[in-house]
């Protein structure tokens, strides 16, 4: 079954980046690389991207067959999709043991939700 694994980050997690060492980032994004790494090797990983600060989002709007879009994250909130692991695993516990693995599961940030296929759940 397909799981996505969401990383949200706020302004607490933004802020203990920037306060870490360069030796403490470079962990961090290491440890990211070495779980792409190691479930490409076991064929679980399908897609795994860092999304770009919301700032740069643009609210996408369709009215009476006009395309609007306008600056900023489409809501307002405190946490925000910073990234995500589309894995292929066997379980929801598996899914959940590689979450673990990710930096910001340290902090609360990360979430395993079952993807549904056509709508329904693909298992």
């Amino acid at each position: 079954m397909k799981y996505l694994i969401l990383i949200s980050h706020n302004a607490q997690a933004r802020d203990l980046w920037q306060a870490m060492s360069d030796t403490e980032r470079q962990l961090g994004v290491e440890a990211h690389t070495t779980l792409v790494d190691e479930l490409t090797a076991t064929g679980e990983l399908l897609a795994s991207e860092a999304l770009a600060d919301p700032a740069t989002a643009r609210r996408v709007r369709v009215d009476r067959g006009r395309t609007t879009a306008t600056d900023g994250p489409f809501p307002e909130v405190k946490e925000y999709l910073a990234g995500f692991y589309l894995v292929e695993c066997d379980s929801i516990e598996r899914a959940v043991a590689l979450a673990a693995r990710v930096p910001e599961a340290r902090l609360g940030l990360v979430e395993v939700r079952p993807v549904l296929a056509a709508g329904r759940p693909d298992a």
